[in-house]
């Protein structure tokens, strides 16, 4: 009889199925189980004990199945286990359980019943998912409830067959603390990750494309989101009704409509990332109490949109170069966009430097009295080059004080600052 199978042998479904229960080693230890195609999974996961391995050879295997204790479910390259268009592929509700290298495919289509490739239950803390590819699931994983999961290094490519919002999302997350997605490739389906109710997430070292938002935040506090890369999606990081994010490190390359999004996201600290050729690099709608410093906005329709009911924020240390628009904001209030005598840099600004502190003689005002016109009046975009236009410019360039309100950097910089130190 078996009774060490990681130096005797490894158990086979055959001998489980002969009845060897020696073959699973002692319970502390836990042993290696191997399962082939022409065995049930369901039966070799009810068959297991909290600890063993089941390790999947190649070939394809029926789902959907319950992981509803502590294993490690692993599959050999080629290990394949087929949904069937069925509900959720997996489902993981015991703690401590692991999922890795395995090819998932084929959930059921209901966004209503939560299909997904993965999914994650309350009762599951500290289940980790790695290193799989899953394809072809409405959602890939959900982690709905779990403390402290990780999901980790897996690649997700969402469905194409449906609506964009007929389909799941990549990472899907829920009232899951201390939970952790980190390194994984994700690209179709609706969102890359979105997370609603949630605290103390880290999202760290994502690349996410062909997507609506690569990140999605809701309702979910004290976390971080640091060295994603955004590309070809509609919206890079939208961050909405989320407070105290450390937000750094971040990539938003050639993304639609917005690099980055801020909707009441309050007392966050956005640092040292690039949002590069979108529309808009950053939305700032109703958001109080950030910093925003070190980032770079360029070659964008609008560098900055800034919205009257955002207040307290501290603008400084960031680089603007080559935006049609650097700063759009349509209010009368006078936004002060320096810190401790410390601006940003600004790619149009003609200006000099005559004694060599590094900051610019003249302050900056990136908007004028004609912007302020043809934002609150687009018809007027047809006189742009009228006499009484350019009369009312030459005017305000004379007479300061006719500025009705905006946008002042009163130290921008001369050269585009260096990185700052993250407090991440």
């Amino acid at each position: 009889m078996l009774s060490n199978p990681t130096k005797a042998g490894r158990c086979t479904p055959a001998l489980l199925a002969a009845g060897v229960l020696a073959c699973f080693g002692s319970a502390a230890v836990g042993g290696e189980i191997v399962v082939t195609p022409e065995y049930s999974l369901q039966q070799a996961i009810a068959e297991s004990r909290p600890g063993d391995v089941l390790s999947l050879g190649a070939g394809r295997y029926a789902g959907p199945v319950i992981v509803d204790h502590s294993i490690t479910l692993t599959g050999e390259p080629g290990a394949v286990i087929d949904g069937n268009g069925r509900g959720r592929v997996i489902t993981v509700s015991a703690p401590d359980a692991s999922v890795s290298h395995l090819t998932i495919v084929n959930s059921g289509s209901s966004l209503e019943t939560e299909d997904s490739g993965i999914f994650v239950t309350a009762d599951a803390d500290r289940t980790r998912i790695s290193g799989n590819r899953l394809q072809h699931n409405l959602i890939g994983v959900y982690l709905k409830g779990p403390e402290d999961a990780v999901v980790e290094n897996n690649t997700i490519i969402g469905r194409r067959d449906l609506r964009l919002n007929e389909r799941g999302n990549g990472v899907q997350l829920w009232n899951t603390p201390g939970s952790a997605v980190l390194d994984n490739d994700i690209r179709y389906g609706r969102d890359g990750i979105f997370v609603t109710t949630s605290s103390r997430n880290i999202f760290r070292g994502n690349r996410f494309r062909d997507l609506r938002f690569a990140i999605h935040y809701m309702y979910a506090n004290d976390s971080e989101i640091s060295g994603n890369t955004s590309s070809g999606n509609h919206v890079g990081f939208a961050i909405m009704f989320s407070h105290r994010l450390k937000v750094f490190d971040n990539v938003s390359r050639a993304d639609r409509d917005r690099g980055m999004f801020f909707n009441y996201a309050n007392y966050s600290d956005i640092s040292n990332n690039s949002v590069l050729g979108t529309e808009k690099c950053v939305f700032i709608y109703n958001a109080n109490g950030n910093s925003f410093y070190g980032n770079r906005f360029e070659n964008c329709d609008t560098g900055v949109h800034f919205t009257a009911g955002s207040e307290q924020n501290r603008i400084f240390g960031n680089t603007f170069i080559n935006n049609r628009t650097q700063v759009k904001y349509v209010g009368t209030r006078h936004i002060e966009w320096s810190l401790d005598g410390r601006g940003n840099y600004w790619s149009d600004n003609a200006t000099f430097d005559l004694d060599g502190d590094g900051i610019a003689d003249r302050p900056y005002q990136p908007n004028n009295v004609v912007d302020q016109i043809i934002w609150r009046y687009p018809a007027s975009k047809l006189l742009i080059n009228s006499p009484v236009l350019q009369l009312l410019r030459w005017a305000q360039s004379q007479f300061p004080s006719l500025h009705p309100g905006g946008v002042m950097d009163s130290a921008p910089l001369i050269n585009p600052p260096a990185r700052y130190a993250n407090s991440g």
